[in-house]
């Protein structure tokens, strides 16, 4: 058959786990994915240093026992840590208590955080969002990052008050420049997007470069788009590949299928088909249509890997159900001789009784 058209992947320009929009095999200019807004989930409380534990006892003891040292430090647990260790654990009417305690005994804005989580989240508790934004903002005031995060959040999506785009901003600001990773992703989102707030690309890149550099996924796969299209930086496919690379090892599944073809092509990054071929058939056993379209390309091209053309019929039936269309692949699939068209038929109905269409 006539060698097929290098794989190809479009724009990228929002966050992971949105729907994606179809990527066409000839790109048309201009095309994006659909923008992301800053994530509307509440934080959970940070997990909590365990306090030291007592070293195991050595196999065989020495030979001369040293006096212990009244004035050594003694390792220690406070309700706070108590606290979350029952958050954790499930038991929320003791973390309740605990958190209780230790704000009681010295005003511990981590468990003021965490007395905001139980009430946002109904733990243990009746859900009230007015209550869990008082104490978000006790503990805001005492410049504990989750709960500027926390409540950046209520204010993004007005609960417990109208919505309050500039508040939230402010408090995800102070959360960034605390270190916090959600903030310095979500600004990066809101300065790159434009919507909510004046369109800002020098900040968007700030913002998502330091949620980057500390391993967040998503903010590596949004950045990557970045260097694609060239937002305000200077376009960079070596860049954008490394970045991919980065947030599909760390399991984002559009990160994977864009690595994919970066790989196939040989776009920013050394060619690896094989390698591609296995990316792409993670992502469409996870019932991408992109990815089953793409993966029936590799197939039925056999560039770098072996041709299936039973296996590139069934993903391209898959894929073609879910709403991916191809007539190149409808082409191919009708040129097949019977046999192998009705053996990859047979195998995309196996398929698709058992796996609901997903696009992510």
């Amino acid at each position: 058959m006539a060698a097929l058209p290098i794989l190809a992947a479009g724009t990228i320009g929002g966050a992971p786990a949105l729907a994606q929009a179809p990527l066409s095999i000839n790109p048309q200019s201009g095309a994006n994915r659909p923008a992301a807004a800053p994530r509307p989930a509440r934080p959970r409380p940070p997990a909590r240093k365990p306090a030291a534990k007592k070293p195991p006892a050595p196999a065989q003891a020495p030979a001369k026992a040293k006096a212990p040292d009244d004035d050594a430090p003694k390792a220690t647990v406070s309700a706070s840590d108590e606290a979350y260790a029952a958050f954790q654990r499930g038991h929320f009417l003791t973390a309740f208590d605990k958190a209780t305690q230790q704000i009681k005994a010295n005003g511990d804005p981590e468990a003021m955080t965490l007395l905001g989580e139980l009430y946002a989240s109904g733990y243990g508790i009746a859900k009230d969002e007015n209550k869990a934004a008082e104490w978000y903002q006790l503990a805001a005031n005492k410049g504990n990052r989750e709960a500027m995060f926390a409540l950046a959040m209520f204010r993004l999506n007005g609960k417990a008050g109208p919505k309050d785009v500039n508040a939230a901003v402010d408090l995800l600001t102070r959360a960034a420049d605390l270190g916090h990773v959600g903030a310095n992703y979500d600004l990066g989102l809101l300065y790159l997007e434009g919507k909510s707030v004046k369109q800002d690309l020098p900040l968007a890149l700030k913002h998502l470069k330091a949620a980057a550099d500390v391993g967040s996924a998503e903010a590596q796969y949004v950045l990557a788009g970045v260097y694609r299209d060239g937002k305000g930086v200077a376009p960079d496919r070596v860049e954008c590949a490394r970045l991919l690379g980065l947030a599909a090892r760390a399991g984002i599944p559009d990160a994977q299928l864009e690595y994919a073809i970066a790989l196939y092509n040989g776009d920013g990054v050394p060619k690896n088909e094989a390698h591609a071929e296995a990316l792409l058939l993670k992502v469409a056993r996870r019932g991408n249509p992109v990815a089953q379209n793409r993966l029936a390309h590799v197939l039925a091209s056999g560039r770098g890997v072996p041709a299936n053309p039973v296996e590139a019929a069934k993903w391209h039936i898959i894929a073609r159900s879910h709403g991916e269309q191809d007539a190149s692949l409808d082409s191919f699939l009708q040129k097949l001789p019977p046999e192998q068209r009705q053996a990859g038929e047979k195998s995309a109905e196996a398929w698709l009784k058992m796996v609901p269409p997903s696009r992510s």
